[in-house]
């Protein structure tokens, strides 16, 4: 059951992908700026179709980002957890940066992941104990070296706390991308070796490709470093992804020493 439904969530995500690759073709892109976050009409048809696609796959509860009704207080012990689009002012700008990510959660932890950035046609997977993989190639973060770091942003240059990384460990390369799950993603496919932010994230941000980067080697805690879990609030204080546990206590110190 378990491998029929990985490979179920596999095409379920791609056809996701496709049909808002397809949004964006007949220019539905429109949107408004809420806080932080661009929200357009394909944020919305992408959840219609995921919701629909997953709950063919494994009839359980599903929890969006794009549904405020399925933000329950108490979870469920098993269910989805989805991000139709994440990185929408990507698409909505024309950029590749954006993708569409789910996560089967259970015991509190992402079970089984996918994240699709469609624009790019790259498709990771993971399945808890069993590895990650990028357009079935199994990937594993950078071996750590403090001579050669390379951080990921969503800028066209390091600011904020990425810039404190950056020149506090003597970064050698600096990447831009959009969205939070792909930028994780980045990091466990050994492209990158860090990406950091101290703005608050949700649950759906993180689930899909955090699961992803540990099996991939790598690790993701909150800004201060403690792990992360997946009850009570949704929101959650900044991220660390990292592709070693050396590493997050290296940037734990060069962000402490700044204040």
């Amino acid at each position: 059951m378990g491998l029929l439904m990985y490979s179920e969530l596999k095409t379920a995500i791609r056809c996701v992908g496709n049909d808002v690759m397809k949004c964006r073709e007949q220019g539905i892109t429109e949107g408004q700026w809420i806080g932080t976050q661009y929200k357009a009409e394909a944020d919305l048809i992408a959840n219609e179709i995921l919701t629909k696609k997953l709950k063919k796959i494994l009839d359980i509860p599903i929890i969006s980002e794009e549904d405020n009704l399925s933000h329950c207080e108490e979870r469920p012990h098993k269910y989805w957890l989805i991000d139709p689009i994440d990185g929408t002012a990507s698409y909505a700008e024309g950029f590749s940066g954006f993708v569409c990510q789910a996560a089967l959660m259970e015991f509190k932890q992402p079970q089984m992941a996918a994240v699709y950035a469609p624009a790019q046609d790259k498709l990771y997977m993971a399945y808890r104990g069993k590895g990650a993989t990028v357009n079935g190639l199994r990937i594993n973060v950078r071996e750590f070296s403090r001579k050669n770091l390379i951080i990921v942003d969503n800028f066209p240059q390091p600011r904020g706390i990425a810039s404190i990384v950056f020149h506090g460990l003597h970064c050698k390369q600096y990447l831009e991308s959009g969205s939070i799950g792909l930028k994780i993603c980045l990091v466990a496919e050994g492209l990158a070796d860090i990406f950091v932010k101290n703005v608050p994230v949700k649950d759906w941000d993180l689930a899909a490709p955090h699961l992803i980067l540990e099996e991939a080697g790598g690790k993701l805690t909150l800004i201060s470093g403690k792990e992360i879990n997946y009850k009570g609030s949704y929101k959650k204080n900044g991220l660390i992804a990292v592709s070693s546990s050396a590493l997050l206590s290296d940037i734990l110190n060069t962000v402490s020493e700044t204040g």
